[in-house]
C-alpha cells in the first residue's frame, strides 16, 4: 500500500519542511509515502468561497482514480485515537488498498462533492489549526500509527 498526502496550497516554511521531510523518511520504513501539493486555482481573490471550493474540488477529482481510498480531513469528520488510526491503516493494508490518500483541503475546507466521494471523513481535532501545521500533525500521526502497528516504543501509553 502506498500512502499519499494531498494538500491544497504552498509549503513556504523551511522549518516545517524539514520536519515534514523527517517524518516522510521515518514513515518510509513502513509504507511508501508521497506528498502532492495541489496549487490553488487561479484568480483566487476574485472567487467566492463556494466557487473556490468548487474549483479546488475539480482539481482534486481530476487526480483521483476510482480505486483510490480517500480520507478527507474535515472538521465534521470522525475522530480517531492514535490506536484506532493504526487499526484503520492496518485494515486498509489488509484490504489490499493500493493508494490510501489523506486529503487536506484549502483554507475554507472541502467542497461537498469531495466529502461525498470520500471513503472516510476524519477530524484531527475540534480545535482549529493553521493549514500548514495540519500537515505536520497528520504526518506525525501516520508515523505514530506505523509504530503502534509494530509495537515500537515511540507511542507511550
Amino acid at each position: 500500500m502506498k500512502i499519499h498526502i494531498w494538500t491544497i496550497g504552498k509549503t513556504n516554511d523551511n522549518q516545517l519542511k524539514a520536519s515534514l521531510d523527517d517524518f516522510t523518511k521515518r514513515i518510509g520504513n513502513y509504507f511508501s509515502l508521497q506528498w502532492t501539493v495541489i496549487p490553488p486555482p487561479k484568480n483566487v481573490g476574485s472567487l467566492s468561497t463556494a466557487e473556490l471550493k468548487k474549483k479546488e474540488a475539480e482539481l482534486i477529482l481530476a487526480r483521483l482514480n476510482v480505486a483510490d481510498y480517500l480520507v478527507a480531513l474535515d472538521e465534521n469528520g470522525k475522530q480517531f485515537s492514535s490506536e484506532a488510526l493504526a487499526l484503520f491503516v492496518q485494515k486498509r493494508a489488509n484490504e489490499s488498498v493500493k493508494n490510501l490518500i489523506f486529503l487536506i483541503g484549502g483554507a475554507f475546507g472541502l467542497d461537498a462533492t469531495i466529502l461525498k466521494r470520500a471513503n472516510c471523513c476524519w477530524s484531527l481535532s475540534q480545535l482549529t489549526f493553521p493549514h500548514q501545521l495540519v500537515r505536520l500533525i497528520l504526518a506525525e500521526q501516520i508515523y505514530r500509527a506505523c509504530t503502534i502497528l509494530r509495537n515500537e516504543k515511540y507511542h507511550h501509553k
